[in-house]
């Protein structure tokens, strides 16, 4: 691995050199920095530089990342002779995107950030351009450019899409029962049928926090939003009038009565973690998942010798619809540096320093080591794949399946993220018979409407 420090020192001139041309240096308000935050550069005693201590904000979630965050924070601090990274990490449970406007709010940005609604802080000035030293490290087609030609977003985890959205269940059951992965949609309503004649419950999903809403939904809502592919997605051709929340009618009646008649009762108040307990204590046979191998990851942990398998619900003609990694717009996800950081040169320097180590191959080996998928990097061909985890053959598989149908569904309203977690919720209300069908569609139309005029 590469000299962190060295570089850092290489690259300072150019990296300040290409935050000041973005134009994005005193956008931020001298009051939003941090007090102290470059104390740690200054000189210590008998003359030694003092590390500079930068922040890491992330959403925790699964176990499985929540332990990759840590031993790769852990490793990067005991080499690097120039920084210490310090988590801070958001509870689960917690809106992450209410978490980044209050943190906005209040000025208090650390040097980098896990993003949400990334091009609203983009367009905020509120991100410093990623210099060429991270973005040269990972393949081209996972990052991409924002209107400035500048890259702000860069992928913590495997761009492999939606595929991480998906059912795992106990294979062993299905085996016993001499039960089949579903190949259609009514094979998947047969299967949950089978199950529950045989005294079990075929389901455990959880919404004791909001996002977990999309783990199912998403899976039977991808063949409608699939069918606008060639109108740039299904929330752009809602945006240009050429669709409506109507459109969407089927799949969230099926969504009501999947959670009727098959969904263990108690999932308005599950976390999301829970699902795993449920099904390893033989609660429910299969649960809802978005964390992919990170999930079966947890299983294995918890009980070794559990025998999990993992499906996506296929649509009435069988093809396995996943939404596609969109590497710009307000959906798409990574880790950023603040501009507040890009303030104080060595903040800045640090924050380069620690993605510069996140996408080399002896941290790629750690994460698939901790049971994560590690983001595409260039040097992809020398990363050591984990397949030890019981399942993960599923997913691979999934990868290669001739019935799997790649779509996009990429919203640039600047809202839409607000937009995003009303309709879960409403979706929440509609599942738990707190809204009807009707209802949810109308409320739902009207508040995205409100979004398309907000621009």
């Amino acid at each position: 691995m590469h000299n962190a420090m060295t570089r850092a020192t290489v690259h300072r001139r150019t990296r300040r050199a290409s935050f000041v041309a973005a134009g994005v240096v005193g956008t931020v308000a001298a009051s939003l920095v941090l007090a102290g935050c470059s104390a740690g550069s200054e000189e210590g005693g008998g003359g030694a530089a003092e590390k500079t201590t930068i922040r890491f904000l992330y959403a925790t979630g699964d176990e499985t990342w929540n332990s990759v965050v840590d031993a790769v924070v852990e490793s990067f601090n005991e080499q690097s002779e120039t920084t210490t990274v310090e988590l801070d990490p958001l509870p689960a449970g917690s809106d992450y995107a209410t978490a980044l406007k209050t943190m906005d709010a209040t000025g208090n940005w650390p040097a980098v950030v896990d993003m949400r609604d990334t091009l609203t802080y983009i367009n905020a000035g509120k991100l410093a351009p990623i210099p060429e030293s991270v973005t040269e490290l990972i393949e081209p087609e996972a990052v991409g450019s924002a209107s400035d030609g500048q890259v702000y977003t860069v992928p913590y985890s495997a761009l492999n899409g939606e595929i991480g959205l998906n059912i795992v269940f106990n294979k062993d059951y299905f085996e016993e029962n001499d039960l089949d992965v579903p190949e259609t949609y009514d094979d998947f309503i047969d299967l949950m049928d089978e199950i529950q004649a045989n005294g079990q419950v075929p389901l455990a999903t959880a919404a004791a926090e909001v996002w977990p809403s999309d783990q199912l939904w998403k899976q039977l809502a991808s063949p409608y939003f699939a069918e606008y592919g060639d109108a740039g997605g299904f929330w752009t051709a809602a945006e240009n009038g050429e669709a409506t929340i109507e459109d969407l009618r089927e799949p969230l009646q099926k969504l009501v009565d999947i959670t009727d008649q098959y969904v263990l009762e108690g999932w308005q108040s599950t976390a999301d973690a829970q699902t795993t307990t449920l099904l390893v204590n033989d609660m429910a046979v299969m649960a809802t998942s978005s964390a992919g191998i990170g999930r079966l990851n947890d299983i294995n942990k918890v009980d070794d010798d559990f025998n999990a398998g993992l499906f996506i619900v296929p649509a009435d003609d069988g093809s396995i619809n996943v939404l596609k990694n969109a590497v710009n717009g307000d959906t798409a996800g990574g880790l950023a540096i603040s501009a507040q950081a890009a303030e104080d040169e060595a903040e800045f320097d640090s924050a380069v320093e620690f993605l510069e180590f996140f996408y080399q191959v002896d941290t790629a080996n750690l994460m698939e080591e901790n049971g994560w998928l590690a983001p595409n990097i260039v040097a992809a061909d020398e990363i050591e794949r984990n397949t030890s985890i019981p399942g993960a053959a599923d997913y691979f598989a999934l990868l290669e399946n001739p019935n799997l149908a790649w779509y996009e569904n990429v919203s640039n309203l600047s809202t839409f993220s607000a937009f995003n977690t009303f309709f879960r919720q409403a979706r929440i209300e509609l599942q738990d018979g707190q809204s009807s069908i009707d209802d949810t569609i109308a409320k739902v139309q009207a508040e995205f409407d409100k979004t398309v005029a907000a621009g």
